[in-house]
């Protein structure tokens, strides 16, 4: 985000409290900040406090009617590279939704031609009113805008139902994603399928054969397939971090179950990731109770675990595309090109485990991505970031 110029527009509803999490950690994460607030908004929340957390003058429509050297709207417009609205208020998404301009923010929509991220928020029984859905979709028909949907939860109204405004976090995060992503949406109409997470092959009901998987390059994965277009399934061993929204997620704990989980929804894929960490092995008996310690057994007999995507790659069609995650230490292509040819993937991610702020439980990762007739390296970079990163590299692939 560093250098980033980010324009937040502020809508008259409760939920405007937020902005000031969104603002602050857009901010702190070195991105420009300009926000306006409509009227309304200023009846929630103050532009004293949003210029305080910006470094820069927040706009309302009073600074709208003052003379500059140039139209407020349209120097606004011109700086944003990306302009976020939230919350967006049913008034703001009818004015949007119709090419109107009666404040300092409509006036600013129109004399832009950044994207826009939409972040709406009002009651349920107003987000579902047939006016308000024809206006949202609508206004979607244009490439400029992209939607987050609503929170399903306890609404300021003490309705419990869905229209809460998404978190900042999530805001955030898709903001970063669509950015990286310029916006495209190359991934709509395909079909991806995701494994994440580190399985657990259980031994009693409190002891399993395990490893340091924390999920978290699958749903970097998940999210990015999300913010270009895709339709997501996610099958997830337990993993640490929140699901993106508007992913089909899957919850399994063994291997057994992930390799029917992915059996199941592998026939509709167009891409499939297999980014989770399988167990190699289980114990070969499972106790139904906890076993006291002292019957636990001196050696533990081990039985192997199918592997799930050499089984995907002899199921796949011609029009499917397999890709692999081999997470190594030391040499990291060799094993990895092994893997490719023994399991009929068309690409392969090899991912060092033992370097520093890489692998398991790391915000970042780096990657060699691998084909018939490529490799491509990464260097070390946010998930998020790589995820976005082999979607590219995929693309080469059709």
């Amino acid at each position: 985000m560093l250098g980033r110029k980010v324009l937040v527009g502020v809508g008259g509803g409760i939920a405007a409290y937020k902005v000031c999490e969104l603002v602050s950690t857009l901010f702190k994460a070195g991105a420009e900040v300009r926000v306006i607030l409509t009227d309304s908004a200023q009846e929630f929340i103050t532009p004293l406090t949003l210029a305080t957390l910006a470094r820069h003058q927040a706009y309302t429509d009073k600074d709208f009617w003052q003379p500059y050297n140039r139209p407020l709207h349209i120097d606004l417009g011109e700086w944003a590279e990306v302009l976020v609205i939230a919350p967006l208020t049913a008034n703001t998404l009818a004015k949007l939704a119709h090419g109107m301009a009666d404040n300092l923010l409509t006036n600013t929509v129109l004399a832009s031609n950044c994207p826009i991220l939409l972040a709406p928020a009002m009651n349920t029984e107003m987000w579902q009113q047939l006016s308000v859905q024809r206006n949202w979709q609508q206004l979607l028909t244009d490439k400029r805008y992209y939607g987050m949907q609503t929170g399903y939860g306890l609404l300021a109204c003490d309705r419990v139902g869905a229209g809460r405004m998404a978190e900042p976090k999530e805001i955030f995060t898709n903001l970063r994603s669509l950015l990286y992503a310029k916006w495209q949406q190359d991934l709509v109409g395909k079909q991806v399928l995701i494994s994440a997470g580190g399985t657990r092959e259980y031994l009693d009901p409190v002891r399993f054969i395990g490893n340091p998987s924390t999920g978290k390059m699958g749903l970097a994965l998940a999210q990015a397939a999300i913010n270009r277009g895709a339709i997501v399934t996610l099958v997830h061993a337990p993993v640490s971090g929140d699901i993106p929204v508007g992913v089909q997620a899957i919850g399994v704990v063994s291997a057994d179950e992930m390799r029917q989980a992915m059996l199941n929804n592998f026939a509709d894929a167009d891409i499939t990731i297999m980014a989770a960490a399988v167990a190699d092995v289980k114990p070969a008996t499972y106790s139904s109770e906890k076993l006291p310690k002292k019957s636990l057994p001196q050696s533990l007999p081990l039985a192997p675990v199918g592997d799930i995507v050499a089984e995907l790659g002899q199921l796949k069609q011609p029009h499917q595309r397999l890709i692999g995650f081999a997470a190594q230490t030391g040499d990291i292509v060799k094993p990895a090109l092994a893997k490719l040819q023994s399991k009929a993937l068309d690409a392969i991610a090899a991912n060092p485990v033992d370097l520093p702020n890489s692998g398991f439980g790391s915000d970042s990762n780096s990657a060699v991505f691998i084909d018939a007739n490529r490799q491509v390296e990464i260097p070390a970079c946010s998930k998020l970031q790589l995820a976005h990163h082999l979607y590219d590299f995929i693309q080469m692939l059709f």
